[in-house]
């Protein structure tokens, strides 16, 4: 990128032309005239910017708004066709797909099951763009990036993966690299909790807590441990792996055999505390609020996990998230609340996610929208 001396009429134009852009994408298709006011500059300032804009193709004109008794004015809107993403969720027996674009608008999700297809990083992300284009009706040949959240450890500066069990055909590193060879595409791979926790941030429970932990349970268990406002990984991208530790003794009376925290609160146990041993977690999980005596006894579970994200991190939130911790509710946050010693932790707030019924992809979404943005802006001052 050719270097812009501040102060210049070329600066100007360049810092005017990214805050035009932000503008549009913050309030939508604009005319001129509305230009000018938010950004307090001239209506022929506000022309060259959208003039310059265009020219680049960043925007169009996208209608016309009526301008009272003289002709009707143009409305410039940001092009959504230029540049698209597609956000990913790999999950045991399916994957999830959905189509990101600069405003972030709201495009079918599509899940693919997994049974008989021929697994392998590229063939899966090839498979979930596929999808994801034709329900949205967008062609393949705009998507440019995807957002991959797995259910594993995902180290980024060694493009390593552990802890791959719902992954097959996956190399344990290389698996980022392999999807850019192939397919062409600049690729994202996050933990599924650690998307899911960004989400909490941006936009549900966790929105002005100081720090929070994500506690996720579900057929697997993970934790999201975002400190103030920054999701902490790990040295090898394994933070939060709380499946893999060992129950306290005190776990014994409640769960004989356990011999790590999946084994006492995973899916097969919810399933077994609601009386089914047969049953998926997804089949049992609806009866999860009309059985006092299994709420009872999964809050008793989830306190012994709790306590040692408590006395390690002392956070100001821990939110229950994942289909059992949503699934259980306020209710669940509330018997959860009183097993907490209360005295050695004064401040801290429970709380039920709030990040709707796909936070993984919220998450991904989320985050592939501001790398697009982020690209198309970086276009500006390339043409500038």
């Amino acid at each position: 990128m050719s270097q812009i001396d501040p102060g210049t009429p070329t600066w100007l134009a360049a810092r005017n032309d990214r805050a035009a852009f932000r503008l549009l994408l913050e309030h939508g298709p604009l005319t001129r005239s509305r230009l000018g006011e938010l950004t307090g500059l001239s209506k022929p300032t506000a022309s060259q910017m959208l003039a310059r804009l265009e020219r680049v193709g960043l925007i169009h004109p996208v209608g016309e708004r009526s301008a009272g008794r003289g002709p009707n004015a143009i409305t410039y809107g940001v092009r959504t066709d230029r540049i698209t993403g597609v956000a990913i969720s790999i999950l045991d027996r399916a994957i999830q797909a959905v189509v990101v674009d600069a405003v972030d608008h709201e495009h079918p999700i599509v899940q693919i099951a997994t049974d008989g297809l021929d697994r392998s990083p590229e063939g899966d992300v090839r498979v979930a763009v596929r999808a994801a284009c034709a329900e949205a009706g967008i062609a393949e040949d705009t998507v440019s990036r995807v957002m991959i959240g797995v259910q594993a450890a995902f180290f980024v500066d060694g493009d390593e993966l552990s802890f791959t069990d719902t992954l097959p055909g996956w190399p344990a590193v290389g698996a980022r690299a392999r999807i850019e060879r192939e397919l062409g595409l600049e690729v994202t791979i996050d933990n599924d909790v650690n998307l899911a926790t960004m989400a909490e941030r941006s936009s549900g429970v966790a929105q002005d807590a100081a720090s929070f932990a994500l506690f996720w349970i579900g057929d697997g268990l993970g934790v999201g441990l975002d400190l103030g406002g920054v999701v902490h990984r790990g040295a090898s991208g394994g933070a939060g792996e709380i499946g893999y530790l060992a129950v306290p003794r005190t776990a014994e009376p409640l769960a004989p055999g356990a011999n790590d925290f999946t084994d006492l609160l995973g899916g097969p146990a919810v399933a077994r505390l609601l009386g089914s041993d047969g049953e998926t977690l997804a089949d049992v999980l609806p009866r999860l609020a009309h059985v006092d005596a299994a709420m009872s006894a999964l809050a008793d579970r989830v306190i012994l996990a709790v306590n040692p994200l408590l006395a390690i991190l002392d956070p100001s939130m821990i939110v229950l998230g994942g289909p059992t911790g949503t699934a259980g509710g306020a209710r669940l946050v509330e018997l959860v609340a009183e097993r907490v010693d209360a005295a050695a932790h004064p401040k801290l707030a429970l709380r039920t996610s709030g990040t709707g019924a796909q936070p993984v992809l919220l998450g991904a979404r989320q985050q592939l929208v501001e790398q697009i943005r982020d690209h198309l802006e970086a276009d500006i001052s390339l043409s500038t």
